[in-house]
This record gives C-alpha cells, structure tokens and sequence, in this order.
C-alpha cells in the first residue's frame, strides 16, 4: 500500500510541477506554447491510436510540439522493438525536459537511442527519415495562415504515402476568438480554419471528440494518399530509415 502510495503522489507531484510549467511557459509566449495545461490521458491515447493499432509491427513515429512530454510518456510504451522516435521541440525548456524523461523512462533503459530530441521547428527538422505516424501538438491556430501551409506541408512531405498525421484542435475555441480578437486576428484565424478544413476534407480518415480533457478536444486523423498523383510513390512498409 505504502509502495502505491508513494507512487500515486510522484504522479500528482509531476503532474502538478508540469501544469505550472505549462502556466509559465504560456505567459512567455502563448503562440508557441499553445495552451495552458497538458495534455490530459484520454487525448494523449486519441492522438496515439494510430500507433497503437499497428502494434507490434516496427513503425517510424515523430511527435512535433511535445511540450513537457504527456504524450510522449503515451507514446514510448507502444513502441516495438525496432521501431523509431523522433521527439522535436522548439522551446529550450520543454526540449531539456525531454530529454531527461527519455534518459530516465524504464521502457527504454535496454534501448536509449530508439527515442531521440531534436530542439527545432518541426519545418527546419534535418532529416531523410519518412514516418509512419506523425502526432502533433502544435498550437496551429496560433500560427499565421503562411506558417500553418508551411508546416502541413511539411507533415505530408515527411510521411510514407500510406501513413497518418494525428492532431488536435480544442472545442469552442472558435466562437471565443470570435468575441475577443481583433479584425485582423479575426482575419487569421479564419484564413487558418480554411488552410485545415482543406486538408480534412482532402486527407481525414477520422475525428474524434475528446470530452475528458481541459478543455475538451477533437482529435484529427488525416493519410497522406497511398500513390501520388504521377503514381510514382510506392505503399508504405514500415519503419524504413
């Protein structure tokens, strides 16, 4: 009982130290941060089911805008022996904050490099690498019309043909901005909300609704098309470096 104890309040205890890192992280910088708390369980597992349905097959995974690391701690006890994670975070705190939960997660004590953090933006990522599962946390609405087709752009570019981009979007958020923002940022907002009902209604597979999240969320999935449009690209198998 002590041992469920003791264990139950580090939980609590981190879970309290990142709402705070969270709060402060927000109040430097609202645009790259995006939120004011972490992802709760229920949205890290929505974001995560792509990964998790094709278990135990090796797969390429890369989560962009992991912040403090909620879904990253989903994501590393799905991954297979072979498999591959790509962790990239722009914020300096948030990237050191990985990369001690990755040096320190028992699941990947036998295996360190299986899980790396690069401390970038997801569209200056330096890679040959192309994914099976991409699971973003960035706080697209954020972001300027330019920068939101910049870096959709760039999820579809390092994708197998075949493989998912999972994302998420809070509930409501639409008519609040509706009310506070300026005519300009009325302006992006909109421009924003276009770019990514373009993509949904080209590339989803599935949205879900996540209600026991703060606040509630809905869960994108979209695929990048099997064959190109020259039917030049081949089907995805795997986690191919």
């Amino acid at each position: 009982m002590n041992d469920w104890t003791t264990s139950h309040d580090r939980v609590l205890a981190q879970r309290n130290a990142e709402g705070w890192m969270f709060l402060i992280e927000a109040a430097r910088d609202l645009r790259t941060t995006g939120a004011i708390a972490p992802s709760g369980k229920a949205l890290a597992r929505a974001l995560t089911d792509p990964v998790r349905a094709q278990a135990p097959r090796p797969l390429a995974v890369l989560e962009a805008g992991a912040g403090t690391g909620p879904v990253t701690r989903a994501l590393i006890p799905q991954l297979s022996r072979g498999s591959r994670l790509d962790i990239v975070e722009a914020n300096p705190r948030f990237a050191a904050r990985l990369r001690h939960l990755v040096t320190t997660h028992p699941h990947l004590a036998a295996r360190p490099a299986q899980v790396n953090v690069h401390q970038t933006y997801v569209e200056q990522l330096d890679t040959d690498q192309r994914y099976d599962v991409i699971v973003s946390g960035l706080p697209l609405t954020n972001f300027t019309p330019v920068e939101v087709e910049r870096i959709m752009a760039r999820y579809m570019e390092l994708l197998h043909p075949g493989g998912t981009l999972t994302y998420f979007a809070y509930l409501g958020t639409r008519k609040a901005r509706a009310l506070t923002a300026s005519r300009t940022e009325a302006r992006r907002h909109a421009a924003v909300d276009e770019i990514m009902a373009t993509y949904q209604r080209t590339y989803a597979t599935g949205r879900w609704t996540v209600w026991a999240n703060l606040p509630p969320a809905c869960v994108w999935h979209l695929q990048r098309p099997l064959v190109s449009a020259d039917h030049s690209e081949p089907q995805s198998d795997g986690a191919r470096r």
